[in-house]
């Protein structure tokens, strides 16, 4: 501010992720966008959140203070699906646990007022856009109010935020009333005329039904094309909720993207060791918005959306171009990709007319007959990448759709993605292998992944390469039994595959998996589902996936007995796992064998045929990471950031 000549500011942006100014980056981007459109933004990272005085530190702000919790829900930056503490952060400086408060956006709004009484508030990031209608909170177990309500602020801003926040700031310079914004959530008094009103807060903490009603209703509205503003009273006032922003243009992405990111953290955080998220995405570029493969566990619909846009070709070779300047460049682009790398456009023209399907999937239980499947764009841009001056190699390292790929006969991308574009292991997602499961996941059925196995295998075995497939598996999903689970082992033996990592079922706020996990119904037939809940057969659905690991043997004869299946409990080939032996297990003589890359399945360190891919497991959760699946990557994930 000294530097610039500045003795006041307009917007004081609060994040709770140490800062990194990079396009994958939401404070970074939102920051960047309002300083282009005039507006002089001071950015308080990681803020002492005990007291108010980190935020009375710069001085009141002209017009308001928006804030995010980060890239992350802050609870899911905490906890492990198991609820236990994390002991880092990539999101902070030095992996450092702790630099941001639970549940940040209230804490935060809560040391905002007390720093500046009367100012304007808005709520931002994936945090808030996930908990904005009355949701189950997997920590406290129970359903907790908007957190509009809960952190008193002004509006809330949900989904890819730009066009929103622009519009909330010049109506907060311009003193006109914050209701009405297309993205954005706020309190009134009274609901809108012609608004859809959902069962009440009240209503859908004490009837499970009614919160699979609701949850159904926000996701079926969740369209910038047909959605309807929607109100949810609590108490003596209505949450107020209108239609997503549309998503942007190619133009208005290009725009976004060509704003001067220095691609690196601040300064400030060298001597505490830097911030590990940027080692993933420095060299890394997003081509596009959105995701309609519909994955039930994935907040990436609820926050993102379904339609998907994406930037030109122009932009990104200009953003590439840029990197081979940068001074740590080594000639690396570690990704192109974004939600689901190989989507550059909507599913099918009509829903640029009527908007996407609602409460179906594109991608499943089978392909919809209007999907208009094609990677000849995406291919095209590729191309024109590997033949930038100063570009060795153009990787592909966010998540594909193989079903996609699948659809898209004929086409010559999994040939190329296979010659040119793999780090050594492609990522893909099939989950499960029991079909039942799949069905609730919203994925497609296994024999789409098993057709891929087999075109993957043979195009490496025709070029020579010796590269696997990272196929991300989870646990305990709504609908998955411990049946399913040893169905699952016996998938992983049959190919030979020992993961090292699993990921247990993590409700994260505002998926429909979520809605199964607290309610026992899925949402978008109404009908019970089966819940994996108790701790103790959630570890033996987790000990199942790795159970070649000796210290989970105790765990897989229990559930294999508890299943009837004592007929995998023995020496055979066909066995699991050992039985007991007479004495106490020791088991610290036992070595466990780590999984390399380019190492086969059977963790001997033998090198694995390129017929045979086998299946290994996602990253943990807690890892940075593109795609957002961000569930989480949500997603979801997670996705996953983001």
């Amino acid at each position: 501010m000294l530097e610039r000549g500045w003795d006041w500011y307009d917007i004081l942006l609060v994040t709770g992720d140490a800062y990194v100014d990079h396009p994958s980056f939401g404070t970074a981007v939102i920051g960047r966008v309002l300083e282009r459109a005039g507006y002089r933004v001071a950015v308080l990272a990681q803020p002492d959140w005990h007291s108010a005085a980190a935020f009375e530190a710069m001085g009141r702000p002209e017009l308001g203070v928006f804030l995010n919790a980060g890239n992350l829900d802050s609870m899911v930056a905490h906890y492990t699906a198991s609820k236990k503490r994390r002991s880092e952060d990539f999101y902070s400086p030095g992996r450092k646990a702790g630099l941001r408060p639970d549940r940040a956006v209230i804490v935060y709004a809560n040391r905002a007022r007390e720093a500046f009484p009367g100012t304007k508030i808005l709520l931002g990031g994936l945090e808030a856009s996930l908990r904005r209608f009355a949701h189950y909170d997997y920590w406290d177990d129970a359903v907790r109010r908007s957190v509009l309500i809960d952190a008193k602020a002004d509006i809330l801003i949900y989904g890819m935020g730009e066009t929103a926040t622009l519009e909330a700031a010049d109506r907060i310079r311009d003193r006109r009333p914050l209701y009405g914004i297309r993205g954005s959530a706020v309190v009134l008094d009274k609901p809108p005329a012609g608004a859809l009103e959902l069962p009440s807060f009240e209503e859908v903490a004490a009837d499970k039904t009614l919160y699979a009603r609701a949850a159904r209703r926000e996701n079926a509205e969740h369209d910038p094309i047909r959605g309807r503003t929607m109100v949810q009273r609590h108490g003596d006032r209505y949450l107020t909720v209108y239609p997503p922003a549309m998503p942007l243009s190619t133009a208005e992405l290009d725009s976004v993207a060509a704003l001067p990111y220095t691609r690196e953290p601040h300064p400030m955080y060298d001597a505490q060791g830097g911030v590990p998220a940027i080692e993933e995405v420095r060299f890394s570029v997003i081509h596009n918005r959105g995701c309609f493969g519909g994955c039930n566990f994935c907040s990436l619909a609820f926050h993102q959306g379904r339609m998907v846009t994406s930037r030109s070709h122009e932009s990104v070779i200009a953003e590439v171009r840029a990197m081979t300047k940068h001074p740590l460049w080594k000639g690396y682009v570690s990704d192109v990709g974004g939600p689901t790398a190989d989507f550059r456009s909507p599913s099918c023209k009509k829903q640029l007319r009527d908007g996407m399907c609602p409460l179906k999937h594109c991608l499943t239980p089978k392909p919809c007959k209007h999907l208009e499947a094609d990677h000849s764009d995406y291919l095209a841009l590729l191309r024109k990448l590997r033949e930038i001056p100063g570009v060795k190699k153009v990787f592909v390292r966010s998540g594909i759709r193989f079903d996609y790929v699948l659809c898209d006969k004929n086409s010559p991308f999994l040939s190329e993605l296979v010659r040119y574009h793999i780090s050594g292991q492609l990522k893909v997602a099939p989950e499960h292998c029991v079909d039942s499961v799949l069905g609730y996941m919203g994925k497609p059925p296994s024999a789409v992944y098993e057709r891929f196995l087999e075109k993957y295998a043979a195009l490496n075995r025709r070029y020579g390469k010796d590269q696997f497939l990272v196929p991300y598996l989870m646990s305990s999903h709504p609908g998955s039994t411990l049946s399913d689970a040893v169905a699952l082992a016996l998938y992983l033996k049959k190919h030979n595959a020992r993961p090292e990592q699993v990921q247990d079922f993590y409700p994260t706020p505002g998926t429909i998996s979520t809605c199964m996990y607290y309610t026992g119904i899925d949402p978008i037939t109404m009908k019970e589902v089966y819940v994996p809940r108790s701790p103790k057969e959630k570890a033996m659905q987790r000990a199942l996936l790795q159970y070649t690991v000796p210290k989970n043997a105790p765990l897989v004869r229990e559930a294999l007995r508890a299943c009837g299946r004592e007929d995998l409990i023995g020496t055979g080939p066909h066995c699991l796992v050992r039985p007991e032996r007479n004495k106490r297990e020791d088991t610290s003589s036992v070595p466990v064998r780590r999984q390399s890359r380019g190492v086969s399945g059977d963790g001997r360190g033998q090198k694995k045929s390129p017929g045979k891919p086998a299946p290994h497991t996602r990253a943990d959760a807690s890892a940075p990471g593109r795609g957002g699946r961000k569930r989480g990557r949500g997603s979801g994930h997670d996705s996953l950031p983001s």
